[in-house]
C-alpha cells in the first residue's frame, strides 16, 4: 500500500510539475531599436506584454531573418507573434515563437 501512494503521489507530481509556460500573441521585436530596452549591448530579441517589454531567451534576433531588413527585420518594424512561454528574472524564457503576420 505504501509503494503505491509513493507511486501515485510521484506521478502526481510528475504531471503537474512546474509548467509556469503561457501561450499568448505578443508583440516581437528589438529590444534596444523598438522597446527602448538598455540592459544589453546590440540588438536583441524582445517581447512586450501588455506594455511591459522582456527580451527573449531561448531565439536570437536573426532567427526570423535579417533583423536589419527595411520591411520585416525586427530592428525596423514591430511584429505580431504567438509566444509560449514564462518570465523568469526579468526575462522571456521561450520555448516557442510563431510570426502571425
Amino acid at each position: 500500500m505504501k509503494k503505491l501512494l509513493l507511486v501515485s503521489v510521484f506521478l502526481i507530481a510528475i504531471s503537474c510539475g512546474n509548467n509556469k509556460e503561457i501561450t499568448q500573441v505578443a508583440e516581437v521585436s528589438c529590444g534596444q531599436c523598438k522597446f527602448e530596452l538598455d540592459s544589453e549591448n546590440g540588438c536583441s530579441l524582445a517581447i512586450r506584454i501588455d506594455e511591459k517589454a522582456y527580451f527573449v531567451k531561448g531565439f536570437k534576433i536573426d532567427d526570423f531573418g535579417d533583423a536589419h531588413d527595411e520591411h520585416t527585420g525586427f530592428c525596423n518594424v514591430i511584429r505580431k507573434g504567438e509566444v509560449t512561454g514564462y518570465v523568469e528574472d526579468g526575462k522571456f524564457i521561450a520555448s516557442s515563437i510563431e510570426l502571425v503576420e
